[in-house]
């Protein structure tokens, strides 16, 4: 049986702030492996404490696997409140870089593999489109359930996106200064006001411009070639990742070499998984998790 070596780094970000990222390792570090998770989230879509969950997997695969929490998100430093004012222009600009470095700082110019979950996805292409000469670090990308817009109509839909997204959110920013969404049980960690009226400008829009200085990261990744990206959406997953909205973002997104993939039954699948349960249900060890190991050996 492997022996995970784990240990979490800081990295500092201007503001003083710092971010967590979770390191799990063998007993030989292998080829760097960077996880990125969505919205109200932090990286513990990816880890349990005991053990379980894709980066450990991948760790006893022979990988070095880093796994983040976003600035403000998680054990990062101080914790999303109040006066936080930061947002997801600073997360493409600012964490994912020091992110880059506090890895390069153990890998040096080593190539990454990248992991994201949700809107993960969406800031990593995005980092991507503003950054174009850091395609060439970058060996392939592994997006679970990320989509940038949703159009799909149903009730899941009206119910998450309509009812919850677009009218409790932005009450909720209004009264507690920020986006609490751990303690209204729709999420597992907070948001920024900023991040959260950033990120829904983008859903309900084609326009994919930054709304503090107008960059156009649509015009910007079709002027580039991406790393191989596979898109992983789930059968069950009817509002926040629905397979549709995977896909209409996977083809937004210009020239790459990219794969498209529905965990479902219909399609081998052990089970029709859910936006979190792609992740964290117990059988995807067996069943999809061996499949993105054999991705990330392919084009390491």
């Amino acid at each position: 049986m492997t022996v995970l070596h784990q240990e979490s780094i800081a990295a500092p970000l201007a503001g003083g702030e710092s971010l967590h990222i979770r390191r799990f390792k063998g007993s030989t570090g292998g080829s760097p492996v960077v996880m990125i998770h969505g919205a109200i989230e932090n990286g513990r879509i990816f880890y349990s404490e005991s053990g379980k969950g894709l980066a450990p997997y991948l760790a006893a695969k022979g990988f070095d696997v880093f796994v983040v929490d976003m600035r403000g998100r998680g054990k990062s430093s101080p914790s999303i409140g109040r006066g936080s004012v930061f947002g997801q222009t600073e997360a493409i600009m600012e964490d994912i870089p020091a992110l880059i470095n506090a890895v390069r700082n153990i890998h040096g110019d080593r190539p990454l593999q990248w992991v994201a979950h949700s809107w993960g996805g969406v800031l990593l292409t995005s980092f991507l489109a503003r950054f174009p000469e850091q395609v060439k670090g970058v060996k392939s990308l592994v997006y679970f359930g990320s989509k940038r817009t949703i159009r799909v109509w149903n009730i899941w839909r009206i119910l998450k996106v309509d009812l919850v997204w677009n009218i409790i959110c932005p009450l909720a920013c209004l009264f507690a200064g920020y986006l609490p969404a751990r303690q209204l049980r729709f999420g597992s960690d907070s948001e920024t006001t900023k991040f959260y009226r950033q990120s829904a400008e983008w859903v309900k829009n084609d326009a994919w411009v930054d709304t503090d200085d107008g960059f156009d990261y649509g015009a910007a990744v079709r002027k580039i070639i991406l790393p191989p990206i596979w898109y992983i959406a789930a059968k069950n997953d009817h509002a926040l990742g629905h397979p549709d909205d995977v896909r209409d973002f996977m083809n937004s997104t210009g020239e790459q070499k990219s794969r498209f993939t529905i965990l479902g039954r219909q399609n081998g699948s052990l089970h029709d998984y859910d936006h979190i349960n792609m992740l964290t249900h117990p059988d995807a060890v067996s069943d999809h998790f061996p499949k993105v190991a054999e991705w990330l050996q392919q084009h390491r």
